[in-house]
C-alpha cells in the first residue's frame, strides 16, 4: 500500500472513530476473518445473541437499565457466576 493510501485511510478511520467511536470499526486478520473482541457470557443465551457481539464485551462499560424489579441485579450475579 503505498503513502497516500495509508494517510487517507488513517484520516478517515480517525474520522470515523472521532466521530462514533471505535466500536463501528472491525479489524480482520490477514486471512480476512474478523477479529473478535473478548466477550464475557451474560449466562442467558438470548441475550447474549441480542447484544450481537455474544455477550459483555471485556475492557468496555456496559450499562444496565431497567425498571424495579426488572431482573437487573440477577442479570449482573448471572453474568458475573459464568
Amino acid at each position: 500500500m503505498n503513502d497516500m493510501r495509508k494517510k487517507g485511510l488513517a484520516a478517515a478511520l480517525s474520522a470515523v472513530e472521532k466521530q462514533l467511536g471505535k466500536a463501528p470499526i472491525r479489524y480482520t486478520t490477514s486471512d480476512g476473518s474478523v477479529k473478535r473482541p473478548l466477550v464475557y457470557s451474560t449466562g442467558s443465551l438470548s441475550l447474549d445473541i441480542a447484544t450481537e457481539c455474544g455477550g459483555l464485551p471485556a475492557g468496555r462499560f456496559v450499562e444496565i437499565y431497567g425498571g424495579e424489579s426488572s431482573g437487573k441485579t440477577t442479570l449482573c450475579l448471572q453474568a458475573i457466576a459464568h
